[in-house]
């Protein structure tokens, strides 16, 4: 599996647990702080990386030590295609988790916004299984129409796009993706970010989420994979169906980059040819593995340990993916 991830790369600095910022000159003693690559690029690159995918990372980073660190935290990722940047410091977040895993974050757009077409080797998108646009509303030096352009080459390959977003944003950011949503296969947004988007988070009354995934698949998106956090994910596409796919509990530590480990998930389960329903289940064990553990890189270590965890909740949608799995390898080795 060859994936193209194209997007917003993040240095995460997070410690646990933070039950209050100290006064003054005051200091306080944490159990643990980490370092670990993060955004809807590099954060998901990296779990990609984890269930065996080949990723190809693309992004703009800083000339400075978190860079550095930053690619360091990406191991397996081949970050050829990240760019370096001078006149701004590589994007990061301090983020002190509480203890009940919710996430305040301090954070510095930095290099991701100077991420330019001019920047991205086309040619390589044309040679993937398929392409993450992560963070696309971040990447403020992409216009409309090169955000479109990046889409619509990989998919004259063949691909399959996934789009995610990194913030919760607002209509006119939707506007900006109009034509990149237009050509994606999958947009996999969470609540707070599509309400957000689409205006519906302003309005009263009726379902407005299920409105809110309705605008989006209008602009000729695929389908949609809301996240609802413990909730799981709904599933949705043209046909006007939608489907709940439960979450999984688990013990949480931290939330950070469960999104991204979702879609991680997800995208290896399409790949694998699993109906999106199984490939959801997938990305849901993703994304509560995740949350066991602090940072974006917590949880997964490999596609097989994300199997038996998912078989020990639900042990026939594991099975239906570890056929799709077997079947995946064996086609390939027939190459």
């Amino acid at each position: 599996m060859k994936i193209a991830a194209v997007g917003v790369h993040i240095l995460d600095v997070l410690g646990r647990p933070v039950e209050a910022i100290p006064p003054g000159q005051g200091s306080a003693r944490l159990a643990e702080i980490r370092a670990t690559a993060a955004g809807t690029a590099a954060g998901t690159a990296a779990d990609l990386s984890r269930l065996g995918a080949q990723v190809r990372s693309f992004g703009a980073v800083g000339t400075d030590l978190l860079a550095d660190i930053l690619i360091r935290a990406m191991p397996g990722c081949d970050t050829g295609g990240l760019v370096r940047k001078a006149a701004a410091q590589t994007s990061a977040t301090i983020l002190p988790i509480r203890p009940n895993g919710e996430r305040p974050a301090l954070h510095v757009p930095g290099a991701s916004r100077l991420y330019q077409l001019a920047d991205l080797d086309l040619d390589q998108l044309r040679d993937c299984d398929a392409l993450l646009l992560g963070g696309p509303d971040a990447l403020t030096g992409l216009s409309a129409d090169d955000l479109a352009v990046i889409v619509a080459t990989a998919k004259s390959a063949g691909a399959l796009v996934v789009v995610d977003v990194l913030h919760p944003g607002s209509p006119r950011d939707l506007d900006r993706l109009r034509g990149a949503l237009a050509l994606a296969d999958w947009f996999c947004p969470n609540a707070d970010q599509l309400l957000a988007l689409t205006g519906r988070d302003q309005l009263a009354g009726g379902d407005q989420l299920t409105a809110a995934i309705a605008d989006v698949l209008a602009l000729g998106t695929g389908g949609v994979a809301v996240t609802l956090g413990a909730d799981g994910c709904l599933l949705a596409d043209g046909s006007g169906r939608s489907e709940p796919v439960p979450g999984i509990e688990v013990q949480v530590v931290d939330t950070t980059g469960c999104g991204d480990g979702f879609t991680a998930g997800f995208i290896v389960g399409l790949l694998l040819g699993c109906p999106p329903a199984d490939a959801a289940g997938l990305g849901v064990a993703c994304g509560s593995l995740v949350a066991t553990g602090l940072g974006s890189d917590a949880g997964i270590e490999s596609l097989p340990q994300v199997l038996e965890f998912l078989h020990q909740a639900r042990p026939q949608a594991a099975e239906r993916i570890g056929r799709s799995l077997r079947q995946h390898r064996v086609k390939e080795h027939s190459r």
